[in-house]
């Protein structure tokens, strides 16, 4: 899911509605990821949009709300990570096509590099993909007063069906990553599942069974480093990445309490929690018996990940933008293959649990020049023809229910989350904390990394994430935000 947190609503019937919902429109073509149990309560965005004074603006339709005109330009930035940037260029070429809007696209991994001076000077794009590991921190922009309130695209006519507003398109909860203070912020737009990774070949030619418990989990890591071959490799350099296993284990370990302990800024959410000590102390005993890959702690993600399409090493923790991340470094036979996080004893989640929602923020500035392109363009990402050549062009999911064409057909790794989604149905869950407290997501991080190197022990790594907790509960502006 994306970052939004989760207010608005009453949880009892809200999420029976929610459930409900998902499952009517569960039939995603040959993709059916089911309405999955989201924690939070959907939001609706609040407040309304304080750029009613458009610049660029032309004369309002039924098909053209935001006054789009003609012989426009649009400033288009995007993230070109896992997912490339293709698919934002066959938006642009689609989007000139409809409404004769030229874009300038620009695809880039150095988004805080080459925006932050454009945000400083109040010339900022129309429309960005914030993503990545040099990601502009959306609490950050919301706070500074740099980002667009997108209620009024979410409550426009969709393009599919305009007797329907956009945010009614949508799989429910997937706003939930976006929403500070009870605005939507960023639209997170891709349907995503974060846990394990494997190779089926590998599983296969070595006769391990892939792990529903931490000590099978174990076992095949143990078994795996008698074979010359790493248990789990991480992305040293991005701790992020390692969190992915960490926070899941306490998900599963304590229940959606413990999430939302977290999320809430629980004085217990740490320290004092069982579930946190048990989830820690199960991924650092990967650490303590050496079965994590040689050289992981100080590799890129990118290293890390393609030493493991060498077949050195077992698992590798990452979202499922990992298989189109590393098309050109896996081998075809490789056959890759999502695994929910292992269950330790007293698990109050199911195995079939995983974190699951929208990523990849796209934001509006609220001083880009071209506001009505810009608003046009996200609605336009919300309809089924482009969620389809998003599908076509980066092998993944859309936020937008019933958003792919059944003619698309999926990669072996994302065919298994999609696989996984179905299985876990309502068993799902999504920290919200990483959305809107970046500051202590960064603590949290730097804590797992000291922790992954065998510099710090469990206890002190309850500690500064207990600290960093406390410290953000200080700030009066995060009773804002609520995970119900």
């Amino acid at each position: 899911m994306g970052s939004t947190s989760g207010e608005n609503e009453n949880n009892g019937t809200a999420d029976v509605g929610r459930r409900d919902l998902i499952k009517r429109s569960a039939a995603l073509g040959l993709i059916s990821v089911p309405a999955m149990g989201f924690l939070s309560a959907c939001a609706s965005g609040g407040g309304s949009d304080n750029n009613s004074s458009d610049n660029n603006q032309g004369k309002t339709s039924k098909s053209n709300p935001f006054g789009v005109e003609k012989n426009g330009k649009l400033d288009v930035v995007i993230f070109k990570g896992g997912y490339g940037d293709d698919y934002a260029k066959a938006w642009e070429a689609n989007f000139k096509q409809k409404l004769g809007v030229t874009s300038t696209h620009t695809g880039t991994q150095e988004i805080t590099g080459k925006l932050q001076p454009r945000f400083n000077a109040g010339n900022p794009p129309d429309i960005v993909d914030d993503s990545g590991a040099q990601q502009i921190k959306v609490d950050v922009l919301y706070k500074n007063g740099q980002l667009l309130d997108l209620a009024p695209v979410l409550d426009a006519p969709s393009v599919d069906d305009p007797s329907k507003k956009v945010r009614d398109m949508l799989i429910p909860g997937t706003l939930d990553p976006g929403i500070q203070e009870g605005k939507v912020v960023a639209l997170n737009y891709i349907y995503t599942v974060w846990g394990l990774w494997y190779s089926g070949k590998l599983f296969k030619d070595k006769g391990w069974e892939p792990p529903k418990t931490w000590d099978d989990f174990i076992k095949v890591c143990q078994a795996a480093k008698k074979d010359g071959i790493g248990g789990l490799a991480h992305q040293g350099k991005y701790p992020y990445y390692i969190n992915v296993a960490i926070m899941d284990m306490i998900a599963k370990k304590g229940g959606l309490d413990a999430v939302k302990a977290i999320d809430n800024l629980d004085p217990k959410a740490f320290v004092g929690s069982a579930a946190a000590q048990a989830g820690v102390e199960a991924i650092y005993e990967v650490v303590e018996k050496g079965l994590l890959m040689p050289g992981t702690n100080g590799l890129t993600h990118t290293e890390s990940q393609t030493r493991w399409n060498q077949y050195k090493a077992a698992f590798i923790t990452c979202g499922s933008w990992l298989e189109n991340e590393q098309l050109k470094q896996t081998p075809s036979d490789f056959d890759m293959k999502f695994l929910p996080m292992p269950l330790l004893p007293g698990s109050k989640m199911p195995f079939e649990a995983i974190r699951a929602g929208s990523g990849e923020p796209f934001i509006i500035p609220a001083k880009a020049k071209n506001l009505p392109g810009a608003k046009e363009f996200m609605r336009h990402m919300l309809s089924k023809e482009w969620s389809t050549l998003f599908a076509k062009e980066a092998n993944s999911l859309t936020i937008l229910k019933d958003g792919v064409d059944a003619s698309v057909k999926l990669r072996p790794g994302t065919q298994s989350t999609v696989e996984a989604s179905k299985a876990a149905g309502d068993n799902t869950f999504r920290y919200l904390y990483p959305d809107w407290y970046s500051e202590m997501d960064t603590a949290i991080q730097n804590a797992s990394n000291e922790l992954m190197a065998k510099r710090i022990q469990p206890k002190e790594w309850l500690k500064r994430c207990q600290a960093a907790v406390d410290k953000q509960a200080k700030d009066p502006a995060s009773k804002k935000n609520r995970h119900e």
